[in-house]
């Protein structure tokens, strides 16, 4: 049964946020808080080409290397403490993707990456690392697209993200992920 927002009452659990009506606007839902839902509008044109644009540069070097996942954009990601995260492009285990879940509990995704677009920039810097960091991801990747295209790659260690690779516009990099990556992030946003 779905719901509408203006229905709901009380706190949000990641049931109600599966529950919720599709308005067909492309909003993503989100508990980045328990108990509080987010509301994010449909991103921007150069967020959506950095977004698929790398989901399938992604997809392809997991292809290359081997690798037993599967790369999607904008899936639910559970995390602890009843929070919910739909990151822009989720590396996750191939065998688990494989039962077509309604979302990833920790344990099932290996990297997320974030493109921080205007307005998002409190999230994506500051408030997703830690719920992705809580959930046990190895990789998280911030694709800045000011004031140049650059991607910040972050190493999770001891319970904390550390950046260890920053990839810069114009110049092709070698990016770690669960398998390494070569690409060139202005490349990524040319329309």
């Amino acid at each position: 049964m779905s719901v509408a927002i203006g229905e709901h009452v009380g706190p949000w659990t990641i049931a109600d946020v599966e529950a919720l009506a599709d308005a067909g606007d492309h909003s993503r839902y989100e508990l980045l808080t328990p108990g509080v839902l987010t509301a994010s509008p449909a991103p921007g044109f150069p967020h959506q080409r950095a977004s698929r644009r790398l989901a399938n540069a992604l997809e392809q070097a997991a292809l290359t290397a081997g690798a037993a996942v599967e790369v999607l954009e904008a899936v639910n990601v559970e995390a602890p403490r009843g929070r919910l995260a739909v990151p822009d492009i989720a590396v996750i285990e191939r065998e688990f993707a494989a039962t077509d879940p309604t979302r990833c509990p920790p344990g099932t995704v290996l990297a997320v990456v974030e493109i921080v677009s205007p307005g998002s920039e409190p999230h994506d810097r500051l408030i997703k690392p830690q719920l992705y960091a809580d959930t046990g991801i190895a990789f998280y990747w911030r694709f800045e697209l000011t004031p140049e295209p650059h991607i910040v790659v972050s190493e999770l260690r001891r319970g904390q993200y550390i950046e260890t690779v920053t990839a810069p516009a114009g110049a092709r990099s070698v990016i770690p992920c669960t398998f390494p990556v070569e690409l060139d992030p202005a490349e990524l946003v040319r329309q």
